[in-house]
Parts: structure tokens; C-alpha cells; sequence
């Protein structure tokens, strides 16, 4: 489970969080949405521990990341905003590479690199230097990495960003999985209402660094008096202004 308490964080003048606070639950997909600068990726970037919250709690399965920050983050899968792949590594290096991270090694490094690849990996990938990728090539290594020691807790920054359409449905068909069948807590951001909507079972819309809504998809259209997802979440943040979808 992941747990935000009164998250605050500034840089200079500017506020990106402000006392925002959620809670993502085991056996659960969980969506956070809002418009560009809303403070998203600012609040995913602290979950990692990337940068420090100016006042707030952030917990990963009871361990409080401030305090024990490594503890915390071996139970965290992270896709972040930017992929940062090796170009003279390849894919299989690169599943070694952050298996050997989280601690595996030997036949246990062996059966992570092949579960994993069969998620979204073809054999033609596995071997090839990541330089020279496609950006939806990219995207699956990423991935891919982040699956690699099988953690509890998954973050997606924009998972979907450059993939293609079977991509995106083998993606969906992982993340029901994981949360179905092995009770794993998912968090992720997203500009693609298709895709929350699809996939989410619980949501938060932030706007300005704070907490706009929260609810069911279900119940945010019912909030908002709407029949579709985006027509909601453009409703609720009051303005469509400067909304990137």
C-alpha cells in the first residue's frame, strides 16, 4: 500500500504540492489525474524518493520513506516520466543490470529476465543494444525494468506514452493481472481518459498541487453530472483551460 499524508513541496516561490494527501491500496489500480503542472509527477518523483517533501508523510507498505528510504523503495516497481535506458546496453543487460539492483542473482536473475520478457519483450529485443530504439521500443525496456524483481507496489508515469495498440492492450491485460491475481497496489498517471477509466478503480484529480476530487470513475461522472469520464474531469476542475488531454 502506498500512503501520502499532507504532501507540501516548493520550489522557490512556486508551489507544486500543496497538503495533498492519497491512498493506494493492495488489489487496487489507482489513477491520478490533472492537467499539465497540476503537481503529478512532483508527487511521484517524492514517492521514489527523488526529492524530499518540505512537511508530509509518505509510506511504502507501513515503511516511512523519509526514515528509511531503501527499505521502502525495494517494494516499489518504478516507470518514471523520463526512461533513461543505457544505449550501449542491451535489453537483457539492462533486466540484469537492475535485477542484480533488488538483489537477485544467479537462477532466480534467470527466471525474473524470462517472466519479465514475456511481457512485453520479443526475442529480437532482448539482445540488441537499447540505442537506436523506437521510443515505443524504449517504453517496453522501461517497463520491463521496472517489473523486474517483482515488486509489491507499481508506479506508471504516463505507462502508455508511444506505445502501440497491442502494447497498450498487453499492458492492460499485465496491470488487471497484477492487481487480480497477486493483490499488487498500482498507481498511475495519465493524460488518456480511455485508459484510466478502463483500468482504474479508484482516482484523484489534483489541479495547482492540490486535491480537486477522488472517487470511482463512477462516482466523479455522478459528482460532476457527467456520462463520461472527461467531460467529468474537466467539470470538477472547474475550467478546461489549459487542459492537455
Amino acid at each position: 500500500m502506498i500512503q501520502i499524508d499532507n504532501l507540501s513541496k516548493r520550489f522557490g516561490d512556486v508551489v507544486a504540492v500543496d497538503n495533498f494527501s492519497l491512498t493506494a491500496q493492495d488489489g487496487r489500480i489507482t489513477g491520478l489525474l490533472g492537467p499539465n503542472g497540476a503537481g503529478k509527477t512532483t508527487t511521484l518523483r517524492t514517492l521514489y524518493g527523488l526529492q524530499k517533501a518540505d512537511q508530509g508523510r509518505v509510506s511504502i507498505d507501513g515503511i516511512d520513506i523519509a526514515s528509511d528510504h531503501l527499505k521502502a523503495v525495494r517494494r516499489l516497481g518504478i516507470f518514471p516520466d523520463s526512461i533513461g535506458l543505457y544505449g550501449r546496453l542491451t535489453t537483457r543487460e539492462h533486466l540484469h543490470f537492475f535485477g542484480r539492483l533488488h538483489g537477485l542473482k544467479g537462477a532466480a536473475l534467470e527466471a525474473a529476465v524470462e517472466r519479465t520478457r514475456a511481457y512485453f519483450l520479443s526475442d529480437d529485443l532482448l539482445d540488441r543494444r537499447c540505442q537506436g530504439f523506437s521510443h515505443g521500443q524504449q517504453m517496453k525496456v522501461a517497463l520491463s525494468r521496472a517489473l523486474i524483481h517483482h515488486p509489491q507496489n507499481l508506479i506508471l508515469d504516463e505507462p502508455t506514452n508511444g506505445l502501440d495498440v497491442m502494447s497498450i492492450r498487453l499492458l492492460r491485460s499485465l496491470l488487471r493481472r497484477l492487481r487480480d491475481e497477486e493483490g499488487q497496489c498500482i498507481l498511475f498517471s495519465s493524460h488518456v481518459m480511455q485508459e484510466v477509466s478502463a483500468l482504474c478503480d479508484h482516482i484523484y484529480i489534483m489541479a495547482d498541487g492540490r486535491l480537486k476530487a477522488e472517487g470511482t470513475p463512477d462516482q466523479l461522472c455522478d459528482m460532476a453530472g457527467e456520462k463520461n469520464l472527461e467531460d467529468a474531469f474537466i467539470k470538477l476542475l472547474g475550467s478546461a483551460e489549459g487542459i492537455a488531454l
